[in-house]
């Protein structure tokens, strides 16, 4: 079913490489917060040697994607894809340097869970697997994941930013990520209730070539 539509195989293969990012990612975030609980009390200047490592782990990720998806000519159709990673690469970057705001970043990744759930989707509608049933319940768990960790751990960023951290110098700028990140976060959440629980609301997206897109489009 991909390689019957060439525009879809360089994305199977990219969104593999972005399951695998989110699998070992996800599952170091929870890691580490569960070997350091003491982590989230000091959300600024908390320190974990697993949390570092974990942030140039993804960093080097977002990198190697944002590469990927130039180097082979998709950054028209996935040009949300770029915006979002140089926002994470450019938080992630001051957060090494400054080894401030590490246990922000490891939160932020518990997104990385969720994805695993939302990646799987796309896979699943781009090899028309004939199981409707494991269509169906990965739709209701991706739900469930994306409360847990994507809604609800951006959420609590966002408010203890805004509430603690003063507006200037680094926490300016990563409050104005997570700000973006929010407006980001809750567009997507729109398309996929639109596409998989309120199919008759969806918008434009008949008879669109989606092929190169790495966002939830349909």
């Amino acid at each position: 079913a991909v390689r019957s539509r060439p525009g879809r195989v360089w994305r199977w293969r990219n969104l593999l490489v972005s399951f695998a990012h989110s699998v070992l990612a996800g599952l170091w975030a929870l890691f580490s917060l569960w070997h350091s609980p003491e982590l989230l009390s000091d959300i600024q200047d908390g320190y974990s040697v697993s949390g570092h490592l974990l942030v140039c782990f993804s960093s080097g990720y977002f990198i190697h994607d944002t590469l990927d998806i130039i180097f082979n000519h998709q950054s028209r159709s996935s040009w949300e894809y770029l915006v979002h990673h140089a926002m994470a690469i450019s938080a992630f970057v001051s957060l090494i340097v400054t080894g401030r705001f590490l246990v922000a970043a490891v939160l932020l990744l518990l997104v990385e869970v969720s994805n695993i759930f939302l990646t799987v989707r796309m896979l699943l509608k781009m090899s028309n697997v004939p199981s409707p049933a494991l269509y169906e319940a990965n739709k209701y768990i991706n739900l469930v994941m994306y409360f847990a960790f994507r809604l609800a751990p951006q959420a609590y960023l966002t408010w203890y930013f805004l509430r603690h951290v003063e507006v200037q110098g680094q926490g300016a700028f990563l409050t104005a990520n997570l700000l973006l990140l929010d407006a980001m976060i809750l567009m997507y959440f729109s398309r996929l209730l639109r596409s998989d629980f309120f199919p008759s609301l969806r918008k434009g997206s008949a008879g669109r070539d989606v092929d190169g897109e790495k966002f939830l489009i349909d």
